[in-house]
């Protein structure tokens, strides 16, 4: 059995500085996410014994935008189980165009997926078990919809699961979220880019998630066979959400002594005081660094739950006793007044 614990988010945030902090949580979060088994390896250490240091120093940045892609997929996912209205206002609608089974929806819910998620430890078993025995996947087209259980561990093996999957959800492996109502019953496959000119439609996949663009207007549209939720930029949720991932992003390129970005990728003021803090500790565990910040962000914001999973542990989870142990002072953000 594996315990595993799982953070959501409670409440909106109600003001920019904790706002930034919280986002910023959300960036580091997708950053240690992403390392793969190797790269585990040759830190020689289990995920939540990652330092800031070491994580910056592999982090992926202008290389191949993974670290911005990731971040604004949690980001997204915890603005929706926050509540925050710059987010969940305009999917809703979006939800609502997309089927008469949502209108009049007042807050969607989400269960984060990707398939390259998949393979960590308890996170399928998570999802399914959050969705629920009597879930289903609202295809493409009329008819019935799908069993979530039944489909979704298939999807869950990626693009060599699209033989197997059903006409109508062939293309659900590609899911970044599974979104709902309140009742959490019927979901909806949604894929989320950064850049709208990368998404790609398919059986299975509803609606998309992106940001305002100077081809692209906010609001709610149908583009390509999917419903889009269109983010205002730069002053509603993207223009938060880049501030928070350029002060990041500066934040790792002085601890991983990369080569600094463009100068228009530049945080603001608020931005670059997070940017200091984050690169006062970088010895410091990640997953400490992550408990300041939901400090810093708001009281009462992280709901932590804890569940017992059935799974077969990983080689990388065992602890290697003969590990030197590191000594770091505990973090600590001050607000961002």
């Amino acid at each position: 059995m594996g315990d595993i614990t799982f953070l959501a988010q409670r409440e909106p945030v109600d003001e920019y500085g904790r706002a930034l902090y919280a986002v910023g949580r959300s960036i580091l979060r997708a950053q240690l996410d992403q390392l793969s088994m190797d790269d585990l390896t040759d830190l020689n250490c289990d995920r939540s014994d990652v330092t800031m240091r070491q994580l910056s120093k592999i982090a992926r940045l202008d290389r191949d935008k993974g670290m911005r892609g990731d971040g604004f997929e949690w980001a997204i996912h915890e603005a929706i189980i926050g509540a925050e209205p710059r987010v969940s206002e305009i999917l809703a609608r979006a939800m609502g165009r997309m089927s008469k089974k949502f209108n009049g929806m007042s807050q969607p819910s989400s269960l984060l997926f990707g398939y390259e998620r998949a393979k960590y430890l308890g996170f399928l078993d998570a999802v399914v078990e959050d969705a629920g025995e009597e879930a289903v996947l609202l295809p493409d087209g009329r008819g019935r919809p799908f069993g979530f259980g039944s489909w979704v561990p298939i999807a869950a093996q990626g693009y060599v699961a699209e033989p197997q999957l059903a006409d109508r959800i062939k293309r659900i492996w590609k899911t970044d979220l599974f979104l709902s109502s309140e009742d959490g019953f019927r979901y909806a496959a949604a894929t989320i880019k950064s850049n709208w000119r990368q998404l790609e439609s398919g059986p299975g996949l509803r609606i998309g998630i992106v940001p305002e663009a100077k081809d692209l207007k906010a609001g709610v549209r149908y583009e390509n066979g999917l419903w889009l939720a269109v983010l205002p930029d730069p002053d509603g949720f993207m223009g938060l959400f880049n501030d928070a991932y350029w002060s990041v992003a500066a934040a790792v390129c002085t601890l991983g002594k990369h080569e600094r970005p463009s100068y228009y990728m530049k945080p603001t003021a608020k931005g670059q005081r997070m940017q200091a803090q984050l690169e006062k500790y970088p010895t410091a565990k990640v997953v400490e660094i992550e408990h300041a910040l939901d400090e810093a962000a708001q009281q009462e914001l992280i709901a932590v739950d804890h569940k017992l999973l059935s799974v077969k542990a990983p080689e990388w989870l065992h602890i290697n006793e003969k590990r030197t142990p590191v000594i770091a002072p505990r973090p600590h953000f001050e607000p961002l007044d």
